[in-house]
């Protein structure tokens, strides 16, 4: 299992990107380059990572394509082909983006998301993007979310069948699984139950932490790894046993904050004799 972060410090090249990334002691890196780049830069940073044992673990395609608006849609859709094809460039584990929202907000919730048809056109968007592209090294991988398919274990096993596609795998995002006070107070059961039926398939892994206020309705916020109640234990020694190389990626933190995630996750998997 490896460890990493967003890298804040600027850098104008392979060499000066790896210097930040193992200033942080990261093992494992988001894509440092965009698929804008030309193929000499872009396997420049290839060949950096792999000689400093870096593994770069996502390019993020973050887009709509199941956007209501045609035109919309169909950037996105050339968006997640372009950052696959980026991705098995550079050798990334993973191409991430999440399924999308047939609503205004493109990562937010709509009646139609959690519906048979949406299911369909999500199977035809990945398969198109897959096919487009015909990676050879990466993963076209959707994330897991609390109100969108993938949205349980057996929703992402289901589109893994669906798609039926060799480079379709997952993205585990366990804090976005949090939807509801079951799956709060038992979320080691729930990790568990991903690590048996999707530890295979998962490429990369988002960290985070979760915690329910006293509001009424439910209130679930994501905070800091280590300001919530989400089982670390479990989950960096359920990520350890699947393969030493999966990354573990802290995200959506400020800047100022992301020592102390780190400082937390190194603490717990110490503790648990892992290696991050």
């Amino acid at each position: 299992m490896r460890l990493g972060a967003p890298i804040f410090d600027e850098y104008t090249g392979p060499e000066e990107w790896v210097a930040a990334v193992q200033r942080q002691g990261f093992r494992a890196a988001y894509c440092p380059v965009g698929n804008d780049q030309p193929q000499d830069v872009i396997r420049a940073y290839e060949r950096a990572a792999a000689d400093a044992d870096i593994v770069i673990a996502e390019v993020g395609a973050w887009s709509n394509p199941m956007s209501p608006d045609p035109g919309a849609a169909a950037q996105a859709l050339a968006h997640c082909q372009a950052q696959l094809a980026l991705a098995d460039e550079i050798g990334a584990r993973c191409c991430v983006n999440i399924a999308g929202s047939r609503g205004e907000k493109w990562d937010g919730p709509d009646a139609a998301d959690l519906t048979d048809d949406t299911f369909d056109m999500i199977v035809e968007s990945v398969r198109k993007i897959i096919d487009a592209v015909q990676p050879k090294r990466t993963y076209y991988t959707l994330e897991t979310m609390p109100w969108m398919y993938p949205d349980s274990a057996d929703s992402y096993l289901a589109l893994i069948d669906a798609v039926g596609r060799e480079r379709f795998a997952a993205h585990f995002d366990p804090v976005n699984l949090i939807n509801s006070p079951e799956r709060y107070f038992h979320n080691a059961a729930l990790l568990h139950e991903c690590f048996d039926k999707l530890g295979p398939y998962m490429q990369s892994c988002h960290a985070k932490d979760a915690l329910m206020s006293q509001d009424f309705l439910v209130h679930i916020s994501e905070v800091r790894p280590g300001v919530g109640t989400f089982d670390y234990r479990v989950l960096l020694a359920g990520l350890a046993r699947l393969d030493p190389d999966l990354p573990v990626m802290l995200e959506h933190l400020p800047a100022e904050e992301y020592p102390a995630a780190v400082a937390y996750v190194r603490s717990v998997a110490a503790e648990i004799g892992v290696k991050v």
